[in-house]
């Protein structure tokens, strides 16, 4: 039996060919239900628009799906079919549902419902599958797209050229700061006084947020 390939949602809600079988991948955002039949709604991140799984359960017992909670990871075979409501014109019908990793409802955190742009900033590994950072980040791809493509199509090309390079490891909240050419020459005198042999350990230094640096407290030196 030939392996069915896998189709991505963006292109499968573009598709008209009712009655082919196909492969869906993605997360559960919703899922909805009755005695005899199941909605789940799916997502994989290729749009920003969900696909509709209906479930029967004369095919797919209940018992089947009930790790298929928000958030679950999951593989679905089923049938191409016409929608007959008005939010999708095309929906899966489910022959088969594999549970790829489940998600516990009382731990996931981006359940179904309205989450602050403050609670989202604490869930950084999963908040890209919310609707909002979803259209964030597609907004912000076509700019940088636009952007390089404009300057591209002009000859120009980009040079990533790093003049100024700060080891940031002890002291990561400091404010750095560019030094004039006096403070610079002070500087290259102190490196060669050390060449001859000042002690080491006075070349620990931290640049401060105000006033002139101390030098001799360098720790790139």
């Amino acid at each position: 039996m030939n392996k069915i390939k896998r189709i991505k949602i963006i292109n499968l809600l573009k598709s008209d060919e009712y009655g082919k079988v196909v492969n869906v991948k993605g997360w559960v955002r919703t899922r909805r239900g009755s005695k005899n039949v199941s909605f789940i709604t799916l997502n994989d991140g290729s749009t920003i628009n969900n696909l509709q799984v209906v479930v029967d359960h004369s095919i797919i017992k209940e018992e089947d799906i009930q790790f298929a909670h928000s958030g679950a990871s999951l593989s679905i075979t089923g049938e191409i079919i016409k929608s007959p409501g008005s939010g999708q014109a095309v929906e899966v019908s489910a022959k088969q549902i594999e549970i790829l990793g489940k998600a516990d409802p009382e731990e996931y955190p981006l359940q179904p419902k309205k989450h602050s742009l403050e609670f989202l900033r604490e869930k950084a590994h999963l908040r890209f599958r919310t609707s909002t950072f979803g259209a964030i980040t597609r907004v912000r791809h076509a700019l940088i797209f636009a952007i390089h493509k404009f300057f591209n199509d002009k000859g120009f090309q980009i040079a990533d050229e790093f003049i100024l390079a700060f080891a940031i490891n002890k002291f990561p909240g400091d404010l750095q700061q560019l030094l004039c050419e006096s403070h610079i020459q002070r500087f290259v005198d102190r490196v060669v006084d050390r060449r001859i042999g000042i002690d080491d350990r006075k070349w620990r230094f931290r640049l401060f947020n105000q006033g002139i640096p101390d030098l001799f407290q360098d720790f790139f030196f």
